[in-house]
């Protein structure tokens, strides 16, 4: 395994972590799971409009830097051929 291969994988699983604990974060719509687990209850404590925002924005951008490192891993892969 070459040195960028292994970077691009902490930084993978780094960002999966990340990424698992943003969407926990975010606000529950209701009607799901979310109320299920209590989220109705916890809903009116939530964050405000802007934080919200920032947040969701924070989710997004990371999502795609998520996809993109898997699509890397992908080519590396292909291209390298082995492990």
């Amino acid at each position: 395994m070459t040195t960028l291969t292994i970077g691009l994988q902490i930084a993978l699983l780094v960002l999966s972590l990340l990424l698992i604990l943003l969407v926990l974060l975010h606000k529950g719509r209701g009607g799901g799971m979310s109320d299920m687990f209590g989220g109705g209850i916890t809903s009116s404590l939530g964050s405000s409009g802007v934080a919200e925002r920032n947040l969701t924005r924070l989710t997004i951008v990371l999502g795609i830097v998520w996809g993109l490192i898997i699509v890397a891993l992908a080519l590396i892969i292909q291209t390298v051929g082995s492990w």
